[in-house]
């Protein structure tokens, strides 16, 4: 870094003047553009070099595995140390020698670096929405889960919390429907299916605690350097949306928690965006917003931000205005709409009569580029062929077993490493069913047992007269045995057969029957008379 700036390339007879990112501009943002191959990756590694010398933490996604050279130095021995030394010494970089950089590795999967993880809670449902490709109805009955987790107090911390508490929205989607509108059990089934793509795509190791904490990316060595904070994105480009919606929610997390600071005389983060492209494809218009909003606001809080693309038209009108500094390596132009976006691409900067903007950006090869940085007050400087200047760090990935050395000695050892599980929205909303569930174990034991003693009433109620009746049955059992001996007695002493034919005909001669066939007797009688 030379007192003006980072030194980023230029000079010799076939360039121009030196060109130098001035730190005074630097959280005005960036562009780096170019197709495949043209040298974007080492105009990366040179700019992260700069803001770290400068003191300035960095942070960066390495989408091909390449920045992780940045925490070893150079070597004299690389087939590239020849070519370098004479490159330097072509464009009068005279301070050029070998360096490592500090660096923090980071991996959302927890393999290749220290584990960074946020809550849902602090993802929003804007921005899970995105993540989850959702329809507007979808995202209205994501936004409902949001309002009932913060009215009821349940923490949405991980995944498992935001599909227990879908689950639930889902039984009572009558009452919420009264209170928020239509709740349809086909949106709540859609999003936890694109949930569980989530799941399977790894992306719920993204959410949960302990959650990162932005102080952690804005440290300095011990030397004073900024930290190079490099993600570890090449498993992560597998699922592009959750790559690119995890870097907006950190740019986002950026511009809400940190203070304001105006125009200071260095940034106190540089945000680098590669492959920004992902940010934008089919975007919806309120995400669009949002990101312009945050480059736009975000630069007075002290944060820079450098998107990294292949064309420049893949960034958003709005959004590219923004961008003051500016490396444009070579642009093919192989069919008619390649050529409109090249002449567009030219048209954004400000013209260099020594040469024509359209044709060089077109022709320069590998390492050079097409620059224009920010000028005294702010203003776009005159564009310039430049060779861009050698990196200090080594060229390529390091390997496995030195990317584990430099993570066991980094602060962040230990940190992130075990995951934690405290009680959240899905705890609480199993320990409310379990107790809603013993309480109806309860009740309807209640209940049975209720129904028992009624039906025990009724058997005793039913069997009390029948008891009477025994105990008088056996009264008069006795009663009838006194009247039977004496009966039998009574028939011993008569005649026989006779005598019980007798009896039948006094009992009937003593009955209604009997009285009727003696007035007849009696009346024939007297009538004969």
């Amino acid at each position: 870094m030379s007192e003006t700036g980072i030194f980023i390339g230029g000079g010799g007879p076939d360039y121009g003047t030196q060109q130098h990112l001035s730190l005074k501009y630097a959280n005005r943002h960036g562009l780096i553009a170019g197709a495949t191959g043209t040298g974007k990756t080492v105009t990366l590694q040179i700019l992260a070099e700069g803001f770290s010398g400068a003191g300035v933490p960095v942070f960066m996604a390495d989408v091909k595995g390449d920045l992780s050279g940045l925490a070893k130095s150079g070597d004299p021995a690389h087939k590239l140390h020849g070519p370098f030394m004479e490159r330097a010494e072509k464009i009068g970089f005279a301070d050029y020698a070998y360096s490592a950089f500090p660096v923090t590795f980071w991996d959302l999967f927890g393999d290749q670096g220290h584990p960074v993880r946020t809550t849902v809670s602090e993802m929003g449902p804007l921005l899970l929405s995105q993540l989850l490709e959702l329809s507007e109805a979808q995202e209205g009955i994501l936004n409902i889960a949001f309002r009932v987790a913060d009215e009821d107090g349940l923490p949405l911390l991980d995944l498992k919390d935001l599909q227990a508490l879908l689950v639930w929205i889902g039984e009572n989607a009558g009452d919420l429907s009264l209170r928020y509108g239509n709740v349809s059990s086909a949106s709540v089934g859609a999003i936890q299916r694109r949930l569980l793509v989530l799941e399977n795509q790894g992306g719920a190791k993204l959410f949960g605690e302990p959650a990162l904490a932005l102080s952690d990316l804005m440290r300095t060595a011990a030397d004073g350097r900024g930290m190079v904070n490099i993600l570890a994105s090449d498993k992560l480009m597998g699922a592009p949306k959750l790559y690119a919606t995890f870097l907006l929610w950190l740019l986002s997390e950026l511009f809400e928690e940190l203070p304001e600071v105006g125009d200071p005389d260095k940034p106190k983060l540089v945000f680098f965006f590669d492959e920004a492209h992902l940010l934008f494809e089919d975007a919806p218009k309120a995400l669009v917003n949002k990101v312009e909003q945050v480059a736009r606001l975000i630069r007075s809080k002290g944060v820079g931000v450098y998107f990294i693309t292949q064309n420049p038209a893949d960034v958003p009108e709005d959004i590219l205005g923004q961008l003051g500094n500016r490396v444009q390596h070579a642009l093919r132009a192989f069919t008619a709409k390649d050529r409109k976006e090249l002449r567009h691409a030219a048209e954004t900067y400000r013209e260099n009569p020594a040469f024509d903007t359209e044709e060089a950006i077109r022709e320069v090869g590998v390492g050079e580029a097409v620059t224009s940085m920010l000028q005294p007050k702010g203003v776009p400087g005159i564009v310039e062929r430049t060779l861009i200047r050698p990196p200090s760090s080594q060229l390529g990935p390091i390997t496995q077993a030195e990317r584990a050395g430099v993570m066991a000695a980094s602060e962040m050892a230990g940190k992130y490493d075990a995951p934690l599980d405290r009680d959240s929205a899905f705890e609480m909303l199993k320990s409310r069913a379990e107790k809603a569930a013993a309480e109806a174990e309860a009740a309807e034991a209640a209940i049975a047992k209720a129904e028992e003693d009624a039906k025990a009433a009724k058997r005793a109620e039913a069997e009390t007269p029948s008891l009477r009746e025994f105990k008088k049955a056996r009264r008069y059992a006795s009663k009838d045995t006194a009247t039977t001996r004496s009966t039998r007695s009574s028939r011993g002493s008569g005649d026989g057969i006779g005598g019980a034919i007798a009896q039948v005909v006094i009992k009937e001669l003593k009955g209604t029957t009997g009285r009727r066939i003696v007035r007849g007797i009696l009346g024939g009688l007297f009538k004969g008379r």
